[in-house]
């Protein structure tokens, strides 16, 4: 494993634990320039391919589909166990759909739906990029459809 910080491959394994889930393997490493860092070990059940909009094919990313959660709760109150959990089950509904092939429209509107129930500003933080709102009618339009935000 290459240390992210000095870039050099003589690391050690200092502690291995499951995620509270089970679906991972946690690592806490040290680099010999005494850097510390985590890495995490998935199961990958199969290759998946992602059919973008235009039809143009890419490899499923986990890293991207992380990333864009993150985005999307940035600044609110939900912690880095419970946003790993919610990708991690993302990640697992995908790969049980059993078809190598998943459309990106497939993968919106999963993670679309979990984070409607997980915050609901993330939720249209997320849908505004996904669903590529240009003006603020659009927001409000969008906003007035759900019933996310009557419930609380």
């Amino acid at each position: 494993m290459i240390c992210p910080c000095s870039k050099k491959g003589d690391t050690s394994v200092v502690d291995s634990r499951p995620t509270e889930d089970g679906t991972a393997i946690r690592r806490r490493r040290l680099c010999s320039c005494g850097e510390r860092f985590t890495t995490f070990e998935r199961v990958q059940f199969r290759e998946l391919t992602v059919i973008k909009k235009n039809g143009r094919k890419s490899s499923f990313d986990r890293e991207k589909l992380s990333n864009s959660i993150y985005v999307a709760l940035k600044k609110r109150p939900i912690d880095t166990e419970t946003a790993e959990k919610f990708i991690s089950k993302i990640s697992r509904s995908l790969e049980e759909l059993g078809q190598s092939e998943i459309s990106s429209n497939t993968i919106g509107t999963m993670v679309m739906e979990g984070l409607k129930e997980l915050d609901p500003v993330a939720y249209v933080r997320f849908a505004s990029v996904y669903r590529n709102f240009r003006e603020e009618k659009d927001f409000v339009q969008f906003v007035d459809r759900i019933d996310v935000f009557k419930k609380r």
